[in-house]
């Protein structure tokens, strides 16, 4: 299914000044949104698109989709973009904890659920991962089931599964 996005002039836009873009990767084609000069989110393919929102690729957006090209071809370890994840403050919290788990390794939701000094979260901080509006650059592909059994990804399996051999882990837990 391809992307498809509907661009209608809106006030609430123009306010808040949102674009979007498409982009070609090793994963398929994604779309990227900028908000207000940050980044908020990333669709994969097939995924439901805001309904009005301008289709431009905006400075921030060019930026984010050099340093998602440059991570695919293993050139970049850590990606340095601003971002504006839309989620609740636990979300937040778990979603800056991914950020912190480095190129190559993987935790388990317990794991991430101990680091965030909430050890009894971990369902909760799976919850958490299933609603990350930036995947990729917030690498929810990251946490794995504590068996080291690849669970849920917004993508699918499949992505989380490139995206992990191709930061050389295969699913343990390191």
């Amino acid at each position: 299914m391809e992307l498809v996005a509907k661009a209608k002039p809106n006030i609430l836009r123009r306010i808040i000044n949102m674009s979007l873009f498409y982009y070609k990767t090793d994963i398929g084609k994604i779309a990227i949104e900028d908000k207000n000069g940050k980044i908020a989110a990333i669709y994969f393919q097939g995924e439901e698109l805001p309904l009005e929102i301008d289709i431009f690729e905006s400075p921030i957006l060019k930026e984010a989709a050099d340093q998602i090209k440059r991570y695919f071809e293993g050139g970049l370890k850590h990606f340095s973009l601003p971002l504006d994840p839309a989620g609740t403050p636990f979300m937040k919290e778990v979603w800056g904890c991914l950020c912190e788990i480095p190129y190559g390794r993987t935790l388990t939701y317990k794991q991430v659920a101990e680091e965030i000094g909430r050890p009894k979260s971990a369902r909760a901080v799976g919850a958490a991962c299933s609603k990350n509006p930036i995947p990729i650059i917030i690498p929810c592909h990251r946490v794995i089931g504590k068996s080291g059994n690849l669970t849920g990804y917004a993508g699918g399996l499949d992505i989380k599964e490139k995206l992990l051999r191709l930061e050389g882990n295969i699913y343990g837990i390191i």
